[in-house]
């Protein structure tokens, strides 16, 4: 890739695999691995624009797919009043008023007053897209059903409008932090990858990488405490972004190695809890001792 990503080769392969195969992949693992930022990569990599969906709770078609212009649509009503009311003079009953209407019913339904959401938008893309529905286990297993004619077929039914199909179909990445678990009609139509949190030679790169500057062997002690830290019992272990994040703070402060006051210090880079840092604070000196090798 020729994106600031370093993938290990499983993630590299399955992604190749989704391109080549025209399959959503569905990127699972604890919060914080880089799951969005390989949809970021994948669409740099690719030259291919990235459209993303958020996903929530009570997220519907209207937020996902498509909305229709109520203003715009009231706007042209109210410009086309005069027009409409010769179209209605002489009418008999309401009945045939209806059917004088028809026409112009479809015309304030069509694609001139739509508001493409992004899987539309991702349908519609005039060039191939990469869609990223994020954090697809925060929306509601009624939202999955209504994805898979979507994943299965890269494709849309609306109600004014028909089946629209994908000219090209764009690749579909869909993360999940494991809230909830996903139903098996949507894992059916997914290649699956799981993201676990790097080993330390892996994540000793990215923070070079995406850090640069920082001197090795602080690196080194940095990678090697959080990877301490992970086999505690936290509630929240770190993440590679908040390591990285961290990282760019020591930098900052123009640190070059990790003694026990700044790590002390800076803590609430790594740990978002009170609790988790009053653990770490109780075994601080033999933790900072390991990651000193």
């Amino acid at each position: 890739m020729r994106a600031s990503y370093l993938p290990d080769p499983r993630a590299a392969l399955a992604l190749w695999l989704a391109l080549q195969l025209r399959r959503p992949l569905l990127l699972e693992g604890p919060a914080g691995v880089g799951k969005t930022d390989l949809a970021r990569a994948a669409a740099e990599a690719l030259e291919r624009p990235l459209l993303r969906l958020q996903c929530y709770e009570g997220v519907d078609e209207s937020r996902a797919l498509y909305e229709w212009d109520y203003a715009r649509q009231l706007l042209y009503t109210q410009l086309l009043r005069d027009a409409l009311g010769r179209e209605l003079a002489g009418a008999s009953s309401l009945d045939e008023a209806a059917r004088r209407l028809a026409p112009a019913e479809a015309i304030f339904f069509s694609e001139r007053f739509l508001l493409p959401r992004p899987l539309l938008q991702a349908i519609q893309s005039p060039t191939p897209a990469v869609l990223l529905l994020d954090e697809i286990d925060r929306a509601d297993p009624e939202f999955e059903a209504f994805l898979l004619e979507f994943l299965g077929e890269f494709q849309v039914t609306l109600p004014e409008l028909g089946t629209i199909r994908a000219a090209h179909p764009p690749l579909v990445l869909l993360t999940t932090n494991g809230t909830r678990e996903m139903t098996d009609a949507l894992r059916r139509r997914c290649l699956h990858l799981f993201l676990d949190y790097p080993e330390p030679s892996r994540e000793l790169a990215i923070v070079q990488t995406r850090v640069p500057g920082l001197p090795e062997a602080l690196a080194q002690q940095l990678v090697r405490f959080v990877a301490s830290l992970r086999s505690l019992e936290l509630r929240k272990r770190p993440s590679l972004g908040e390591s990285l994040d961290w990282a760019r703070a020591l930098l900052t402060l123009g640190a070059s190695t990790l003694g026990n006051e700044l790590a002390r210090d800076t803590l609430g880079l790594l740990l978002k809890h009170q609790e988790d840092r009053l653990l770490v604070e109780a075994r601080i000196e033999p933790l900072l001792n390991d990651a000193k090798g």
